[in-house]
């Protein structure tokens, strides 16, 4: 009979965790966790927040940009203090913590869907975003002077590049990339906003309203909504970034983990804001999707910005694929009894890169992606799942201030959930009754 450790886990066991990618490294510090979490949340959604101001109007616009930005604050916090709740454990993945509260099997079945749902539908919305900003590059670099290619071929060769970084280890293995990514969204986001400001100051002329296109009456609020959820969608490897930094009694990993998640939630506000306040106030209701696509000059800028979203979202997709990876894995070598080993991971990583391409390629439907996507998954996630936990472990007292902050969050975040998808999903059967398939 094999020896078990503190843990209770046996030798063979415990090799077989080492080698998983969340548990496999420890000694992250807590600007780690900064751009870890700049690099989770600043991504594909800041280019459409614009277009959701236009989608919402000024007023309910600024109410729902703040409220999220609040909320999801408060929720990243209750997850960074349950990650170490149960003395001498700690709740390394997302789905741990919800077996933990709803038990083993419930807890896995709430949790698992939900936060595939949210990583695996990010990693096609990057490829596709990755795919469009390499092809607005090779447009406004060649100004119609170059062969014109589609927009598959771009996504392929975004996907390219992960192919081959989807074979580093873990997360402090990505930490370079991770940094340059974050470096990246505050480079490009401050591009956007200069480049709106500057348009907006000379076209004056531009109606400032919540859109009434007839394409969209009736679903411009849910849409608008769901795309203001995917861009607070970060929460989803919170615990798995966290799980990167070393703990002890005297000195927690919550501690590093709040620092970093604060520096980044600042840094959030700085990329997220302007540009979608001076986004919206320089175009109004004529802002396209993607905010980068709407600007046009000068083109040497737009071209800086758009390869910029490119590294960005490389750094982006990664971060989201580690969990998976994870789960793969975990499946690969603890269910099915695979032998840990290079060529096993490169294996399972290499199809699910190819996978997530395919779907791009076939279903580049950016803007509908994000709402849709943004109310169904990242909205329970992130807005609503922490506050449920939080009373289920901690019972705040009822009709308390805890209680009522809980239950206004879960309320808000249960109506994203009705609402987000509409709009999306009518974008998406808009989009695909025109869209001719790998043109």
């Amino acid at each position: 009979m094999q020896e078990k450790d503190d843990g209770g886990r046996t030798q063979q066991e415990k090799l077989i965790d080492e080698w998983l990618p969340i548990n496999s490294s420890r000694k992250a510090k807590w600007w780690y966790s900064a751009f870890h979490n700049v690099t989770a949340m600043v991504g594909a959604g800041v280019l459409g927040l614009p277009y959701a101001m236009s989608e919402l109007g000024w007023g309910p616009g600024i109410a729902v940009m703040i409220l999220s930005w609040i909320i999801t604050l408060y929720t990243l916090w209750q997850m960074v203090e349950m990650h170490e709740m149960v003395p001498g454990k700690r709740f390394d993945r997302y789905h741990e913590l919800g077996q933990h509260v709803f038990g083993e099997r419930l807890g896995l079945w709430i949790v698992v869907p939900q936060q595939l749902a949210v990583e695996v539908s990010l990693n096609i919305i990057y490829m596709v975003t990755g795919g469009q900003s390499l092809k607005k590059f090779h447009d406004v670099i060649c100004d119609g002077n170059c062969k014109d290619f589609k927009l598959s071929y771009f996504i392929m060769i975004f996907a390219s590049v992960h192919f081959v970084l989807s074979q580093l280890p873990n997360f402090n293995s990505i930490s370079a990339v991770s940094l340059a990514a974050a470096i990246m969204s505050l480079s490009y986001s401050t591009i956007a906003r200069g480049a709106s400001l500057d348009k907006g100051k000379a076209q004056t002329w531009t109606i400032i309203c919540a859109r009434d296109d007839d394409s969209r009456e009736g679903v411009r609020l849910p849409r608008g909504l769901g795309d203001v959820a995917f861009a607070y969608s970060g929460h989803n490897v919170v615990l798995e970034i966290q799980a990167t930094i070393p703990s002890t009694p005297e000195k927690p990993s919550k501690k590093a983990m709040w620092k970093g998640a604060l520096v980044a939630y600042i840094i959030v506000a700085i990329c997220y804001f302007p540009v979608t306040f001076v986004g919206y106030w320089a175009f109004g209701s004529g802002v396209d999707e993607n905010i980068l696509i709407t600007l046009s000059k000068p083109k040497w800028l737009i071209a800086l910005a758009n390869m910029f979203v490119v590294i960005h979202v490389i750094g982006s997709y990664q971060v989201y694929a580690m969990p998976v990876f994870d789960m793969i894995e975990t499946v690969l070598v603890k269910k099915l009894r695979f032998a840990p080993s290079l060529t096993l991971r490169l294996i399972a990583r290499s199809v699910y890169v190819a996978f997530t391409m395919f779907v791009g390629i076939t279903f580049p439907f950016f803007g509908g992606l994000l709402s849709f996507f943004g109310g169904l998954a990242f909205a329970p996630t992130t807005y609503f799942l922490p506050c449920i936990m939080w009373l289920k472990v901690y019972k705040p007292k009822r009709f308390g201030l805890s209680w009522f902050i809980n239950w206004i969050c879960i309320v808000i975040g249960v109506l994203l959930l009705i609402l987000g998808p509409i709009g999306g999903l009518r974008q998406i059967i808009l989009s695909a009754s025109t869209y001719k398939f790998y043109q």
